[in-house]
């Protein structure tokens, strides 16, 4: 069974670049929603727990099963330790046999960047140009590089509650030739946006993005920390939004549509990546994308890292799956 840690995941990267990464990651994003209806779906299975949550996302076609095991914990970061960390695993369906388990705190950041841009590609504006941030921790620099590669950026402005993550942010963005402008607050911030994304991880009912503070048609991209009775978006832009949403059944119980009535209508993007309907934020007006993350994204990921590790020789082969003359005689290794 190949076991892929940090260092492999960076060596990968490393070797194919960021660029490349991303537009392969994109398209295999795109390929895996294109054949939604080859895939058993269900929402994730959520143990919420004093401070915080902890999830599995499972799904499978009849080639390979995946699921990645996630926390969700605002908290955490008071204590040094990330809000969010992850590990997954690939295996044969036909089987059940694992083919890889690897970490996933930085394979989510990646994923979920790349779904993000693939999701803009057909909603937002082609001539998208401002990008905001209203949160600048783990996630913002990954989803700036992945809409860098979809859309000609001329301007980054940022805002977070948390000063410490704001000049991180700085200091990482520093190394890409794009103006970044820090904002003291969310108002400033969505000024003159193409583009907003709210990052944001507090498990309760928020306010970041009011009907009020949007004064054009954008594409904002909602990719917060969401659960149960935690949401970012006021119900009243909800309300005047074209709504995407990745997996409807999930969206109910975890977007800001969770503050909708359950016959509250909105589109799933793999509807929209088959064609099957067009939107635009230039022909529909405001498009919101209640992105919450769905294990499709997890299995197009993990589907690539391991053909990826595969093809570079990249990881370690361990003995995690018993190898026995007879099969039947498990009692045959001890």
């Amino acid at each position: 069974m190949l076991v892929l840690e940090i260092e492999d995941i960076r060596e990968i990267i490393s070797k194919i670049g960021y660029e490349k990464f991303y537009k392969k990651l994109i398209k295999t994003i795109e390929e895996d929603y294109s054949n939604w209806n080859d895939f058993n779906k269900c929402p994730r299975v959520a143990n919420h727990v004093n401070g915080g949550v902890i999830e599995l996302m499972p799904i499978n076609n009849s080639k390979l099963y995946s699921f990645k095991y996630v926390n969700g914990h605002p908290k955490n970061p008071e204590q040094n330790k990330m809000t969010v960390m992850a590990t997954g695993q690939l295996s044969i369906t036909s089987t059940g046999q694992p083919l890889m388990f690897t970490e996933m705190t930085l394979l989510t950041a990646l994923r979920t960047a790349a779904n993000s841009a693939m999701a803009a590609k057909y909603l937002a504006k082609k001539d998208s140009s401002v990008l905001t941030f209203i949160g600048t921790g783990a996630q913002s620099e990954f989803q700036y590089l992945a809409f860098s590669y979809i859309f000609n950026l001329k301007e980054i402005r940022y805002y977070d509650i948390d000063s410490k993550a704001m000049k991180k942010f700085a200091k990482n963005m520093a190394q890409f030739n794009i103006k970044i402008t820090p904002c003291k607050n969310s108002y400033d911030a969505v000024e003159r946006a193409d583009i907003i994304t709210t990052c944001t991880a507090d498990k309760r009912y928020q306010t970041i993005l009011t009907k009020e503070m949007i004064k054009k048609d954008v594409f904002i991209n909602a990719i917060g920390g969401d659960c149960p009775g935690k949401t970012e978006i006021e119900k009243e832009l909800v309300e005047s939004s074209t709504v995407v949403v990745e997996y409807l059944e999930q969206a109910k119980i975890e977007g800001d549509i969770q503050q909708m009535p359950t016959d509250f209508t909105c589109t799933q993007i793999h509807e929209v990546i088959r064609g099957e309907k067009k939107l635009n934020v230039s022909t529909h007006g405001t498009i919101l994308f209640d992105s919450i993350g769905f294990a499709l994204e997890d299995y197009s990921v993990l589907r690539l890292i391991y053909d990826l590790a595969k093809k570079s020789n990249i990881g370690t082969r361990m003995n995690l799956i018993p190898k026995l003359d007879d099969v039947k005689n498990l009692f045959s290794l001890l």
